[in-house]
């Protein structure tokens, strides 16, 4: 079944239903979110209280064992002080509810859930500086040493093998490869992923193993105005949740908040003293860092154009993100893995030595 069939769409007046069968609570107003293929509504009550009821698409609400560690990792995280939502239970004390109904392709199950709202902007819409950079650094890396202490009977659910996000399946991109025929790009992907199989495999058992959050991305970081800059008040959207390594988080938030900033190269440094103020990096994790964040913006531009063909309706908002991003890679490739690392070290060192 294809994503696009499996899409809810719930009206208004079945989310007031649900909201009042499942939790007792009397909308008084009802936002839509922008989602790719669930349905989000931020949700006002009359009783006082803001929430976000989250439906699954009907492909993903099948993996309720998924579902739930990750459900069970928000909480975790809110107990140890980091900002995630959590769920909100229903009257029978469930933290789910599969509910069926036919949004336009037969009758189907959808798993939902309500969750508390968290206030604040996401990290695009403000100046990125390098105090904020580090911050998100510092949080990426306290937000995997809390999940890498994390206990749970259903832990094995996030050794997802051949899940094409994950950064320990780089290869599975050599399968997309034929998307890019004649474009420039097309060399610059199949050169990183030559230099991930020969450089970063045969140092990986030097990583340290964790569970990565896995899409730390300028969407899924919330932030709110604090003296004269922004604090984090939020960390959003658990679904890429995987078995990885603690290098693969601190590449992917790197990588992301390059596509945001007007310098990109410039970001690597704030970001790499935020986390080395709770995880330094060992040596082979240093060597690999450049190959890695080239690697997750080849997954991006990659899987995005994939996802093009599949939903041609939404290009305009799948490529805004790729065309900025291959600019940045490029220019990554060219600067060459010694000049960049230069500029990351040398920044990291000098942003630790004024902390």
């Amino acid at each position: 079944m294809s994503m696009k069939h499996a899409q809810p769409h719930f009206s208004q007046s079945q989310v007031t239903e649900m909201m009042k069968r499942l939790f007792d609570l009397t909308p008084s107003e009802i936002r839509s979110l922008p989602s790719y293929d669930d349905q989000n509504f931020h949700v006002v009550s009359a009783e006082g209280g803001e929430y976000v009821l989250k439906i699954m698409n009907s492909e993903d609400s099948k993996n309720y064992v998924l579902i739930e560690m990750q459900t069970y990792a928000m909480s975790v995280l809110h107990e140890n002080g980091l900002p995630a939502q959590t769920v909100v239970p229903t009257t029978s004390g469930q933290l789910m509810s599969l509910e069926e109904t036919d949004c336009g392709c037969g009758p189907q199950k959808y798993l939902v859930r309500l969750m508390t709202y968290l206030p604040g902007t996401t990290v695009s819409k403000v100046p990125l500086t390098p105090q904020l950079l580090y911050e998100i650094g510092k949080t990426a890396a306290r937000m995997d040493k809390i999940l890498h202490k994390m206990e749970h009977p259903h832990l094995g659910v996030l050794q997802r093998e051949n899940f094409r996000w994950s950064l320990s399946n780089i290869p599975l991109l050599e399968g997309y490869i034929h998307l890019l025929d004649g474009e420039p790009l097309q060399e610059v992907v199949k050169s990183v992923i030559h230099q991930y199989k020969t450089s970063v495999i045969p140092k990986r058992s030097n990583f340290r193993e964790c569970i990565n959050h896995g899409d730390f991305n300028e969407l899924n970081v919330l932030v709110q105005p604090e003296g004269d800059g922004h604090r984090i008040s939020g960390i959003l959207d658990f679904g890429d949740m995987n078995t990885g390594y603690f290098i693969h988080e601190l590449a992917i938030a790197i990588m992301y908040m390059m596509t945001i900033h007007p310098e990109p190269v410039d970001v690597g440094g704030p970001v790499l003293a935020g986390w080395e103020s709770v995880l330094p990096l060992n040596e082979a994790e240093k060597d690999c860092l450049y190959v890695l964040v080239l690697s997750r913006f080849c997954q991006s531009l990659v899987l995005a154009r994939h996802s093009v063909m599949l939903h041609p309706e939404n290009e305009e908002y799948l490529m805004i993100t790729s065309r900025r991003g291959i600019h940045v890679l490029h220019r990554l490739w060219e600067l060459g893995k010694e000049q960049v690392e230069k500029v990351w070290f040398q920044s990291a060192a000098q942003f630790s030595d004024k902390k």
